[in-house]
């Protein structure tokens, strides 16, 4: 069995201070692209784990990848020991993204590998295991567009978000989130409230109203990576652009069209004009 584990997208990112236990109280709303990377999962004697792809070099010497972690976690949650699966990762996001690339990856093996297996346990239960990966496993393991609270767990459906056309830009740098997130700890916070929803839900009335919001790691992030700077910068330049934000903890950059023409057209542009960059035309689905 073979499924996307599509690309997560933080359409507004505020972070508040560190807390006792090290993590960051947040407000985001997410919504996923229709691409990212392949996931295969088949029945063997052992559990392993290939990863191939443009970006699967920078993954294939990690001894305890994230698929593994949780395919480990839900063999102890159901009970059956280590899984015998052969997981196949065809690796098409770049890695330290800001795309949520490794927690999808993992929450499409979990939904495959219950499937699959036939295991008798509940999508609260799967969620569950999927926190292993980290605080955004059980929204990449929904993978469809949400309201992140708390740590980023405390997830409510978005379904009034409508499709948005949408181009993703990454400078072919990598940024760290844990580099980020310390970045950001020697400034002053922000706000963690979520704010009140937009009134009207079509889609330049959307756009009009995530560009009120932030993303508070942005600043941090671009004094470490300034190459997410001149992606923003390419992307703002693009004709009829409603909004350009940093994704997550960088490097990836959106930016947001009303129409399908004119996020094509931005797309073919920037492939011209940065043919080093990974450059992706995508839909932002609820």
């Amino acid at each position: 069995m073979t499924g996307l584990a599509p690309a997560k997208i933080n359409l507004f990112l505020h972070v508040g201070a560190v807390q006792p236990d090290g993590y960051h109280p947040l407000s985001s709303l997410v919504a996923f692209a229709d691409i990212g990377d392949r996931v295969t999962v088949e029945r063997a004697d052992v559990l392993s784990l290939r990863v191939e792809g443009p970006f699967g070099q920078g993954l294939a010497m990690e001894p305890d990848n994230l698929i593994l972690k949780a395919l480990r976690a839900l063999g102890e949650a159901a009970g059956t020991g280590e899984p015998g699966l052969r997981v196949v990762l065809d690796k098409r996001l770049p890695i330290a993204a800001g795309l949520g690339g490794g927690s999808s990856d993992a929450g499409t093996a979990l939904r495959l590998a219950r499937e699959i297996l036939d295991l008798d346990l509940t999508d609260p239960v799967l969620e569950s295991v999927a926190g292993v990966v980290g605080a955004d496993g059980p929204m990449c393991l929904r993978a469809r567009s949400a309201w992140a609270e708390g740590r980023g767990d405390e997830l409510t459906d978005a379904p009034d978000l409508p499709p948005l056309h949408a181009v993703l830009v990454n400078p072919g740098v990598p940024s760290s989130t844990g580099a980020v997130y310390r970045a950001f700890d020697s400034g002053p916070a922000g706000a963690t409230e979520r704010p009140i929803a937009p009134g009207d839900w079509r889609p330049d009335a959307v756009i009009a109203w995530l560009a009120t919001q932030r993303n508070d790691l942005e600043t941090p992030a671009l004094g470490l990576a300034p190459a997410i700077a001149e992606a923003m910068e390419a992307v703002a330049g693009q004709r009829d652009v409603g909004l350009v934000r940093m994704s997550g903890s960088g490097a990836t950059v959106f930016g947001l069209f009303v129409s399908a023409e004119a996020a094509d057209r931005a797309a073919v542009a920037l492939g011209l004009g940065n043919p080093g960059w990974w450059i992706r035309r995508t839909v932002l689905a609820a």
